[in-house]
Parts: C-alpha cells; sequence; structure tokens
C-alpha cells in the first residue's frame, strides 16, 4: 500500500473512533440510561478538560521521548479499553469518570495524527500543503460512516456504539505501529528554559490587546462548539414523543439527518480559500460566528413536516460555522505571530475553543437545560433551548464585529495558503 493511502487509512479511522458514540451517546444517556441533564454537560466537558492537557504533554513526550506513532498507538489501544468498558457502567458519576479517561487517551490523538502524516509526508518528499487536505478530508468520511454505521444498525441509543468505537480504536492502535517510523526529534536548546520548552512563553500574547481579545471569543465560541454534538442527535429523537411526527423520517433516521453537517464540512474546506482571498479572515471568522445563529435558530424552529428545511438547512450552515472559525483562526495565529512561538500559539488556540470553551459550555448548557428548561415529565423545551444558543452567539457575533478590529491583507492570505 503507499503511503498516502496508508495515511487516508488513519485518517479515517482516527475520526470513525469518534463518530460512532460523539452524536448518538445522547440517547444512551437520556433514553437507555434516563439519566439527568446536569451530569450529561459533565460528560462532554471530558473532552475539554482533557483537551487542556493532554495534547501538550504528548507533543512534548513525542518531541523528545518516544516515537510519534508509537505513542498513537499506544493511546488509541487504552482508549479503546475504556471506551468497551463503558457499557459495564451503571451511575453517572463512575460514566464520567470512565469517559474521561477515555478522552484522556483519545483527544491528543487528534494533533498526534496530524504530526505522524506531516512527518510522513514529508520525508517521502511530498508537498505537504496539497497532499494532506485530502487525505484529512477522509477523517471527516469515517466520521460520517460511523454515524450512519451506529444508526443503521439500530445502535443509536445502546451500549454497542461504544463497542463499535472500542474495537475501531484498537485495530487502529495495532495497525499504527505499522506505519512509518517517527522519532523524536529532540530539538532542546541547551539555552531553553523550561516555561519555552512547555510552550508556555505563548501566554505572553495575552498582554496583547488585540490577541488577548481573539483568544477570549475563541473561548466563547468554544462554549458552542459541542451543543449540537451534545444535543442535537436527541432533540430530532425526541420528536417521536409528539404523535404527529413520531413514524417521521427524521425521528428514525436522525443520525443521519445529523450527518450533514460533517457532509457540509466537506463542501466548506473546499471553499475556504476563495473565501479567506475575498473577504479577509476578520469577515471569515464573522461569517462563522453568523452561521452558528442560524444553526441554533434553523433547530428552534424546525420541525419532521413543514419545518423540514429548517433542520436540513441548519446541517448545512454547520459546516461554515464549524470550520470556517477554526482554520480563519488557525490562520490569523499563523500570520500574526512570532515564528519561535508560532506552534505553541495554536496550541494555545486550541486550549481556548476546545479546551476551556468547551468545558464552560458542557456545564453551562447541562445547568440551564436541566434547570431552566426540563419539565417536571422530563420533555425539554427544545424551542427555547436552541433560541437561547442562537441568541447566545449573536451577541458574541456583534461583540466580536465591533471590538475585534483586523485589516485584510489578501497578500498575507496568499503567502501562508501557498
Amino acid at each position: 500500500m503507499g503511503i498516502k493511502f496508508r495515511l487516508t487509512l488513519m485518517s479515517f479511522f482516527q475520526f470513525f473512533v469518534w463518530g460512532a458514540w460523539l452524536i448518538t451517546i445522547a440517547n444512551y444517556w437520556f433514553g437507555t440510561k434516563q439519566w439527568g441533564g446536569a451530569e450529561f454537560g459533565a460528560i462532554f466537558s471530558t473532552l475539554g478538560l482533557s483537551s487542556i492537557f493532554m495534547p501538550a504533554l504528548t507533543g512534548i513526550i513525542a518531541d523528545r521521548w518516544m516515537n510519534a506513532e508509537k505513542l498513537y498507538g499506544i493511546l488509541h489501544i487504552l482508549g479503546g479499553i475504556a471506551l468497551a468498558f463503558l457499557p459495564q457502567v451503571n451511575d453517572s458519576t463512575t460514566f464520567f469518570w470512565v469517559m474521561f479517561v477515555a478522552m484522556v487517551f483519545y483527544m491528543p490523538t487528534i494533533s498526534l495524527s496530524n504530526s505522524i502524516a506531516y512527518n510522513i509526508l514529508k520525508n517521502s518528499a511530498y508537498d505537504v500543503i496539497k497532499v494532506f487536505p485530502p487525505i484529512r478530508v477522509w477523517g471527516t468520511v469515517g466520521f460520517i460512516v460511523a454515524m450512519w454505521m451506529t444508526n443503521l444498525s439500530g445502535n443509536k441509543a445502546s451500549e454497542n456504539q461504544f463497542y463499535i468505537a472500542a474495537v475501531a480504536a484498537v485495530a487502529l492502535g495495532l495497525y499504527s505501529f505499522t506505519l512509518p517510523k517517527c522519532p523524536p526529534l529532540r530539538l532542546t536548546k541547551k539555552d531553553e528554559s523550561w516555561t519555552e520548552s512547555l510552550g508556555l512563553d505563548a501566554f505572553k500574547l495575552f498582554a496583547d490587546y488585540k490577541m488577548a481579545l481573539f483568544f477570549i471569543f475563541s473561548m466563547f465560541l468554544g462554549g458552542a462548539l459541542q451543543l449540537t454534538n451534545m444535543y442535537g442527535d436527541v432533540y430530532l429523537s425526541d420528536f417521536e414523543k409528539i404523535p404527529e411526527y413520531a413514524d417521521s423520517f427524521v425521528v428514525e433516521y436522525s443520525t443521519i439527518i445529523m450527518s450533514i453537517s460533517q457532509i457540509s464540512e466537506t463542501l466548506f474546506i473546499l471553499a475556504i480559500p476563495f473565501f479567506l482571498k475575498r473577504f479577509g479572515i476578520k469577515m471569515v471568522m464573522l461569517f462563522s460566528l453568523l452561521a452558528w445563529v442560524l444553526r441554533f435558530g434553523f433547530f428552534a424552529y424546525g420541525d419532521p413536516h413543514e419545518g423540514l428545511w429548517m433542520i436540513i438547512a441548519s446541517c448545512i450552515v454547520y459546516g461554515m460555522a464549524f470550520d470556517f472559525f477554526n482554520i480563519s483562526g488557525s490562520l490569523f495565529i499563523e500570520t500574526t505571530t512570532d515564528s519561535k512561538i508560532r506552534s505553541s500559539a495554536q496550541g494555545l488556540f486550541m486550549m481556548m475553543t476546545n479546551g476551556f470553551g468547551a468545558v464552560l459550555g458542557s456545564f453551562i448548557s447541562g445547568y440551564a437545560i436541566a434547570n431552566y428548561f426540563t419539565a417536571a415529565d422530563g420533555m425539554k423545551d427544545w424551542h427555547n433551548i436552541w433560541l437561547s444558543f442562537a441568541i447566545y452567539a449573536l451577541v458574541i457575533a456583534v461583540a466580536f464585529a465591533i471590538f475585534f478590529k483586523h485589516k485584510h491583507n489578501p497578500k498575507e492570505v496568499e503567502n501562508v495558503m501557498h
């Protein structure tokens, strides 16, 4: 097998492991186990908590002490074992801790998979800018395939979704040991301080008003990133409690409907270069924030019959909402920070969005839904839940447009893109 195909397999199963349960776990939690809403928010916070410290820690290990592909394999095998243990858990507190262990092992593999691909492609004399994106797109395809497999096999509310993910994780872990070696570079300099070696010097960026504002907005947006992953599928499934919608296509194949969001991602990724060159980084990030308003707003007013187009539209705009901020935000870091701390700054961006932002969003949304939007009989007021999220995104968008200043420089964008 060629190198590109082997890396494509790695990318496919990297996100297959995630897609097998991420969108459908709410059905297992609320439907099969019938646990509380506030605790469910804590479950999704495990993604953020582990993202705060694990990617940086494993990056240091791979840079200095262990082959990246071996570390990657070990993490996936251990994560797979943790996922396989989840169905044995019968109380929400223990479930939280087991899921946290699983995410401690899984979340750093996302950045490690990129590092491994970059390393192998460079060593094989490939143009990384040209070759990597088509490889990475197959990760999104893997996520979609896993979602469909879980739904079509009738397991969107069963413990089997964790077994599917566990088998894929262990298989990927074993497969990674066959990849070309990615040894530690051991580039630590003698005069490098311990804060520099750990990437902590990037925190000095908070002293710059513009960068501090960017990171703060990144955190607030990060609070919204996982909301539809947390609640989207269970929201669609809950229409079965309304007699006129009980037998609708949306209820039966809710996960497939949600997968339109990931399909949209692959299309909007291809559109990003055009939007960046035409409108600039700030406008693309603003488009993302406004797309989040539409994402939540369409869900608020959608239904499986006359409002089906709104549910579909919500899934389509998700591609712009999710990708435009992540990629343009990363590009903003690339074009405005010193090359010596650029990698650390990218890590800081991820920590603020997928770390602190995701944790705050998970806890606050879980608490708010459980205490203000759930009736005594357990029915959730989905219309006002999504409307509240839409208002939240709109406030962030307006504040971002007013306070964040960044002039569009087409040459700056073109130099980085190429």
